[in-house]
């Protein structure tokens, strides 16, 4: 009789070993998936801002002819970005993404130049969708990176620590910002 008692007592702990193990790897799956879905959020708004460059550059090619060298800089980082092979990381995508950011602001800067063009309600239109569509990969980024954080906490505690490393569980990388974005920005009223 006490046999069998131990005999109950062990499958009692072997099932809830495998109980706990399972709820645990169906965490980090979902955390997994959480963070890849968060990353193709990021991909689906890089995909918009991509196919509203050409309209852009086109309108403003009309009024800044001699501004070729701004506008070949956007569609060269456009499509660098574009031609990123399938399986490029998130911290190429994201380099190549902030590229074409830089050339967008630097194209802005030309428009400013050409009151028609600011008057042109086209231009208009794409220029508040290009704002639109910056500000939602902004708001995925952040999203992208507070996934990645969780994941990385969950992965890196006890004992989802164990059930991650056997499962080849590996941490992801956040995004981060460019150098050049880091730097302080020298303010001169004179």
């Amino acid at each position: 009789m006490n046999g069998l008692i131990i005999v109950v007592i062990i499958i009692a702990v072997l099932l809830l070993i495998a109980l706990a193990w399972a709820g645990i790897y169906n965490r980090l799956v979902k955390l997994r998936n959480w963070v890849e879905e968060a990353f193709a959020q990021i991909d689906v708004q890089l995909q918009k801002r991509n196919d509203l460059i050409p309209n852009l550059v086109n309108t403003v090619k009309g009024y800044a002819k001699h501004e070729s060298e701004t506008l070949e800089a956007v569609v060269k980082a456009r499509q660098q970005l574009v031609n990123l092979p399938s399986d490029a990381s998130a911290a190429e995508i994201n380099a190549h993404s902030n590229e074409l950011s830089g050339a967008l602001s630097r194209l802005l800067v030309v428009a400013e130049q050409y009151p028609d063009l600011k008057a042109n309600t086209n231009f208009t239109q794409l220029q508040a969708s290009l704002e639109e569509i910056e500000k939602q990969i902004a708001v995925a980024r952040q999203l992208f990176n507070s996934s990645v954080a969780q994941y990385n906490t969950t992965i890196q505690s006890v004992p989802n620590n164990i059930v991650a490393g056997v499962h080849h569980f590996t941490k992801k990388e956040m995004l981060q910002a460019p150098e050049e974005a880091r730097a302080v920005p020298t303010v001169n009223f004179d």
